[in-house]
């Protein structure tokens, strides 16, 4: 999957698939599969070292488990998330941060929100590097948005949403991700983009989908958001095949003759 690519599937009305996942063991299965593109989000935070927030999320630890996922992933796209106040700073601060993500292993960068961010994502892409924005609810601003709340419900959110999505269009972004957004607004940015929607919780009429790995295969047991489907319940298989693990070491059944050198 390339960045025109993504430009191909929106014109042939053809869905876009995107998972967000952290480790090389992830990947390598993913890396098998029929999706499209990963991401390599700043969630890491919390889903992989359990903070409360992305906020805690650092270009270490972005870097890292950006190069661990393109280590599994083939010939995968990957998107690398810039972490908090990563690219609010100064230009050749921001730049650094963007070369450190892609060495890592990144073919393009995510960032989010819009307006105050165009000129630094016109600056990334004019420096050869694909962006993809997001806004609609951004984790990294969860402080000033008050909270995890769906985004376009009032004429003002509406209006705001449909600005910030004609800004990151011209500034350059090869798509952006529409997150926690009423299913009509995210249908009627969509509809009106020359760029690709990938949607989380924005309905189905966006270009895409993304969800995150353990998400998808119900390992997640302690955050389940309206938004998600979980297409296997991951966790409770785990729980049994270890259980049967520590079962067959107390019978003795294992390690047997075909474990033993």
């Amino acid at each position: 999957m390339s960045v025109l690519q993504f430009f191909e599937k929106k014109r042939m009305g053809q869905k876009i698939t995107m998972m967000t996942c952290y480790d090389y063991t992830s990947a390598r299965i993913v890396a098998d599969t029929s999706i499209d593109a990963l991401l390599v989000g700043d969630s890491v935070a919390m889903t992989i070292h359990g903070f409360k927030d992305t906020v805690s999320a650092t270009v270490d630890m972005m870097c890292d488990h950006i190069a661990a996922v393109s280590r599994g992933a083939g010939k995968k796209m990957i998107v690398g998330d810039m972490p908090f106040l990563s690219f609010r700073q100064s230009l050749p601060e921001t730049m650094s941060v963007v070369q450190r993500l892609m060495q890592a292993g990144a073919s393009a960068i995510k960032l989010e929100g819009a307006i105050g961010n165009e000129k630094t994502i016109r600056h990334i892409v004019e420096s050869g590097v694909p962006v993809m924005g997001h806004i609609g609810l951004t984790p990294q601003l969860v402080h000033t948005l008050g909270g995890y709340k769906v985004q376009g419900k009032t004429d003002h959110s509406r209006q705001r949403l449909v600005e910030e999505a004609q800004a990151l269009q011209d500034a350059g972004c090869f798509a952006f991700v529409l997150e926690c957004v009423s299913a009509d607004v995210a249908s009627e940015i969509t509809k009106n983009s020359a760029v690709p929607t990938i949607g989380i919780g924005a309905g189905r009429e966006t270009d895409g989908q993304i969800l995150v790995w353990q998400d998808v295969l119900g390992l997640n047991i302690d955050f389940k958001p309206k938004f998600v489907k979980a297409f296997l319940n991951g966790a409770e298989l785990f729980k049994e095949n270890i259980d049967l693990y520590v079962k067959a070491v107390q019978s003795g059944e294992f390690p047997s003759d075909a474990h033993c050198y």
